[in-house]
């Protein structure tokens, strides 16, 4: 990860519908979901829909698979940690161990 992919993906999740889709496939990994089963869910229009996941899928963070007639989409958590691992390199003056994230979330 460098400070380009890192700008890319953040940017990508930088939007309501798109962290959305995001969250829901990180929910539903590691064997993700339809495009017609993420539309539904979330009540995004095909189009909306499509051009959210091709931003996400350009960022890295989201991998499609034709299956038939369907399109299944994954989220990519090898690059979603590759990008938490270059957030916090070097944290806490080189001793991750004492800056752990708390368990909560806001």
């Amino acid at each position: 990860m460098n400070n380009t992919n890192a700008v890319a993906a953040l940017a990508a999740l930088a939007q309501d519908s798109r962290l959305a889709i995001f969250r829901l496939l990180v929910q539903n990994a590691p064997a993700g979901l339809t495009v017609g089963v993420i539309a539904e869910q979330l009540e995004l229009p095909a189009p909306t829909l499509s051009f959210h996941l091709k931003t996400l899928a350009h960022a890295g963070l989201v991998s499609t698979l034709q299956e038939g007639r369907f399109v299944r989409c994954r989220a990519e958590m090898g690059r979603i940690d590759a990008l938490i691992g270059f957030l916090t390199d070097n944290c806490c003056d080189g001793n991750p161990e004492i800056c752990k994230p708390a368990a909560t979330h806001e």
